[in-house]
């Protein structure tokens, strides 16, 4: 059997990836229905990885129990799957992905170290620590799914590494209210010092003028981000750019007039359709 055949039982493992990112993270599944239909299921393969990895925080009460199942999936790139595939419809889903698109296992890799801190209650220290975090999460996403859809350059890896820091960053000011529940800090450490905003306020919930000035100079950073991504999308392939409408997600939810973080507004499923729909018809996602 070569890697294009699918083994038995294949079908029902990319039905389940295909669920479990429609439930988990709606808007990458929305954004696989404006790629071609023969690249849906890889995307999806490596949608589906992603909300495995990222949510591992929803699973655990201590931080051990959370680094076990991000070793587990570590030894899998490695090629250590202890026999365990086959029960993990995932796992299997991303192998075939990773075999037949010649994904990096090295990316794959730093994905799933990146999300180790999610499992800790340490703050984020640095502005450029967040930056780090957001390359070798969001970023990364975008060059693979890139590479999936045939776009690997280094016009693509650029234009992730941009995109990377506008989603990351967005999304990190979206969940502030779910981190401060955990007492979580994604907020750098040095930003809240300089503008003398304090990890108590955020815990409790109190969108105070200081902390305000650190949400705003973040969304500045990401919109910064954005504008440089939509730029350098000139140069990517076309092929490759279904990879990066997220952006267009980004860039409204950005876009929202500020207000209260703790009490954030969802996009419904419908207008996150609808969204990337118009992008998907207009620069700088139509070559």
């Amino acid at each position: 059997m070569n890697e294009s055949t699918p083994r038995a039982g294949s079908a029902d493992d990319a039905a389940f990836c295909a669920n479990l990112v429609r439930e988990r993270d709606f808007s990458r599944y929305a954004v696989t229905l404006f790629a071609p239909q023969d690249k849906r299921r890889a995307l999806l393969a490596l949608y589906a990885f992603n909300a495995e990895i990222s949510h591992v925080r929803d699973h655990v009460s201590q931080p051990l129990p959370g680094e076990m199942r991000l070793q587990w999936w570590s030894d899998l790139i490695d090629g250590h799957d202890h026999g365990d595939v086959a029960g993990n419809p995932v796992a299997a889903e991303l192998m075939r992905t990773v075999a037949n698109h010649d994904l990096s296992r090295d990316v794959l890799r730093g994905l799933i170290e990146a999300h180790i801190f999610d499992v800790y209650d340490d703050p984020m220290p640095t502005r450029d620590a967040l930056e780090t975090y957001c390359h070798d999460t969001s970023s990364a996403l975008f060059a693979l799914s890139a590479r999936i859809l045939g776009g690997d350059s280094d016009k693509c890896e650029h234009a992730a590494r941009q995109a990377g820091v506008a989603q990351g960053i967005a999304d990190i000011i979206a969940l502030i209210p779910l981190h401060a529940a955990r007492r979580q800090i994604y907020l750098p450490r040095d930003l809240l010092d300089q503008h003398g905003a304090t990890e108590a306020n955020v815990f409790a919930g109190r969108i105070t003028p200081q902390l305000a000035q650190v949400v705003e100079g973040l969304r500045a950073e990401a919109v910064s981000c954005l504008d440089v991504a939509d730029d350098l999308l000139a140069g990517v392939p076309e092929t490759a750019l279904p990879a990066f409408l997220p952006l267009a997600l980004v860039r409204q939810a950005l876009s929202r007039p500020a207000g209260n973080v703790f009490e954030p507004s969802r996009m419904s499923h419908l207008a996150t359709l609808w969204t990337l729909w118009r992008a998907s018809r207009a620069k700088p996602f139509r070559a």
